[in-house]
């Protein structure tokens, strides 16, 4: 029974280490995790696959490999990308108070204090239908189920709405201070707050293996939630690894999959800046067809509606825009979007530095403009608004469709 403690970076050469075929098996279970490349003498580069986080798998033997997925930005600027919440101020605060180097405890330290303070107005509670049988009158009788009984009219088939604190925003929020509290490398101060605040939630169903987490929807009863249960959400997401193509396959730890946070960032992040131009953006809208026959789906990551039209269409690359201009199949995928949208201009918005700022590719004989954006997510929390705030400000400016004439 063997244990091996690997720390690989999100990008890179990779960490380069002998692995027994135990091992190597274990760390094929979860497909997409890493990249494995075999060199010789028994040994094995172990490579980072845009993902960030702790993970221990088991090897078929009973050990264990521990793997260390640092990511390629600061800790604590990848947490304020976590943390940030449409409409809230950006403020570091949050973030700068988790001083820990590892990304797994500092996660569960900033869910700790975004639920901290999320309870301390108290739990919220909600009206739930209840159908039950009584031996005293409650609610509403279940008439054609109590006409169905023969012999004692008791008990009573009612139903009735029960004021209670087990909804679905507490069920997720308990299910993710549970989870937090049982993870490898949560430090035992952090591991203590997480069960407490866990004991605030009295009267909250506990999460059953293998059952699905409730659905709950934003409104203005729940909004000083909002930003826990996306922590949650994302806490409780990391629980497993979705290799490309395929099935999400379930792992000892906590794992982020970092294209995805770019992406829920820039969906958030954008659509907030643009909430002062009157646009509204849509994320992962599915209905969307390619073809007349309707039967090629496409999935943009942002689609922004002014006035219930489409006005522009946003595609979030979680890739360092390295040359003059973007790869081919980028500029493949927002032509095809702004083609089917009926669209004179698409933005891809890329993770990474490039000169020059935003750039304009006119694709030929299309009537089609494709704007590559780059922001660096390393700039603090203030410079960071103001590049998606002029972001949104130039977005704005090139919204008129096809077909229209500007206002």
């Amino acid at each position: 029974m063997t244990h091996l403690d690997l720390e690989v970076a999100e990008t890179g050469p990779g960490t380069v280490a002998g692995l027994t075929g135990d091992q190597v098996a274990a760390l094929l279970t979860v497909p997409g995790l890493v990249r494995l490349t075999p060199m010789t003498g028994g040994r094995w580069r172990v490579s980072g696959n845009q993902k960030a986080g702790l993970v221990r798998v088991r090897t078929p033997s009973g050990g264990a490999v521990q793997l260390r997925l640092r990511p390629k930005i600061a800790v604590r600027d990848l947490l304020f990308l976590l943390s940030y919440a449409p409409g809230d101020p950006w403020r570091p605060e949050p973030v700068t108070a988790a001083a820990a180097d590892d990304l797994l405890p500092a996660v569960a330290d900033l869910l700790a204090r975004s639920a901290r303070r999320t309870l301390e107005g108290g739990v919220l509670h909600g009206y739930r239908t209840v159908e039950e049988d009584l031996s005293l009158l409650r609610g509403r009788i279940r008439t054609a189920d109590q006409l169905r009984r023969v012999g004692l009219p008791l008990p009573v088939a009612v139903s009735y709405d029960d004021h209670t604190p087990d909804i679905a925003e507490n069920r997720v929020l308990l299910a993710a201070l549970l989870l937090a509290a049982r993870l490898p490398g949560v430090p035992g101060t952090t591991r203590r707050a997480l069960r407490h605040l866990a004991d605030h939630l009295t009267g909250v169903r506990p999460p059953r293996a293998g059952e699905p987490l409730p659905k709950w929807t934003p409104s203005r009863l729940n909004s000083r939630y909002t930003h826990a249960l996306g922590l949650a959400e994302l806490v409780l997401a990391g629980r497993s690894v979705r290799p490309e193509g395929g099935e999400p396959a379930a792992v000892d730890g906590f794992v982020l999959d970092m294209p995805d946070v770019f992406e829920r960032f820039v969906e958030r992040a954008l659509g907030d800046a643009l909430a002062g131009y009157r646009v509204r953006c849509a994320a992962q809208e599915t209905r969307h067809r390619l073809d007349e026959a309707g039967r090629v789906r496409f999935r943009p990551d942002l689609v922004l509606y002014r006035a219930g039209r489409p006005v522009s269409v946003v595609d979030a690359k979680y890739a360092f825009l390295r040359t003059a201009a973007p790869r081919v199949e980028h500029l493949y995928q927002l032509l095809g979007y702004c083609t089917a949208l009926g669209l004179p201009r698409g933005h891809l918005v890329y993770a990474g530095a490039s000169e020059g700022g935003a750039k304009d590719h006119v694709i030929r004989r299309s009537g089609v403009t494709v704007t590559a954006h780059a922001v660096d997510l390393g700039r603090p929390p203030q410079a960071l608004s103001a590049a998606f705030s002029a972001l949104a400000a130039r977005i704005a400016e090139d919204d008129v469709p096809l077909g229209s004439t500007a206002q």
